[in-house]
């Protein structure tokens, strides 16, 4: 029997199921008894992983991301995601220098180094490598436009969802593969979509959904559940304030300090936030 739902976000595809629910798992029940709720048994919580769908073929022992550099972010929407999360760490974070003149910087061959050396100042990014920052972008990018992995990594999802599922929670991405794959799901019993540094009130992803917003996910009613969603103050990707309701369907946002981890689900989850 599976009640709640884990799906992870970008930047981890070196991992796996099982690996992802020891990590989630105990900050989840912390957040529990933190809330003063009940604690959810380990067999009801699982984890559904899509992460190795980012892998190279062939490359399945491979160790490491690959050797990405600022060279290897691709005009168009990496480029326009990358000056879209320099923005709004800008706005956030005073280390981060404004990004003045996007438009006219998205033209100019250093665009991509500009920004990521930005971003590198912001406590955000504290811990996060150069070569990992360009491949999260690549992932967003890949499941925002390749038809074949998006559906493949819904469908993890919608195989891990059972007759007992009521709580689906995404993190970063993940929450995006989520939302898809509920909507996806006529009939489905999920009463709640929990969202943690969620990048689905930013433009270049919300204007990109399947289906677009309306209802509540796979259901022909128009609000059976809530929609929690929990940003971190220095989350580059979740945009509380522009976070478009889904329908008539009653969404909340917490935001909550969690560290300097760039929108860790584990600290936000250990802080009861959205359970």
């Amino acid at each position: 029997m599976t009640r709640v739902v884990g799906v992870h976000g970008v930047g981890k595809q070196l991992m796996g199921s099982e690996m992802l629910r020891s990590d989630w798992f105990p900050a989840f029940s912390d957040g529990l008894r933190h809330a003063g709720q009940q604690v959810v048994p380990r067999s009801n919580f699982t984890m559904a992983f899509y992460g190795d769908l980012f892998r190279p073929p062939g490359r399945t022992l491979a160790v490491g991301d690959p050797m990405f550099t600022a060279s290897d972010v691709t005009d168009g929407f990496e480029l326009d995601l990358l000056l879209a999360w320099w923005q709004h760490a800008a706005d956030i974070d005073p280390a981060v220098p404004p990004a003045t003149g996007s438009t006219t910087l998205a033209r100019s061959p250093r665009a991509a180094q500009t920004a990521l050396r930005a971003l590198q100042r912001s406590r955000f990014f504290a811990d996060v490598s150069l070569r990992a920052l360009v491949f999260d972008l690549k992932q967003v990018r890949r499941y925002l436009l390749d038809p074949d992995l998006r559906t493949a990594a819904r469908r993890r999802v919608q195989e891990r969802i059972g007759p007992d599922t009521r709580v689906v929670v995404g993190h970063s991405l993940g929450s995006v593969v989520a939302y898809e794959a509920l909507c996806a799901m006529p009939g489905h019993p999920v009463k709640a979509l929990v969202t943690l540094g969620s990048p689905l009130g930013m433009r270049m992803v919300f204007d990109r959904l399947l289906p677009r917003p309306g209802d509540w996910p796979g259901s022909s009613r128009p609000c059976p559940g809530d929609w929690p969603s929990s940003p971190g103050p220095s989350d580059r990707a979740a945009r509380p304030s522009t976070t478009p309701p889904v329908g008539s369907m009653r969404s909340s946002a917490l935001v909550t300090a969690v560290g300097r981890m760039p929108s860790p689900a584990t600290g936000t989850t250990r802080c009861g936030c959205g359970t």
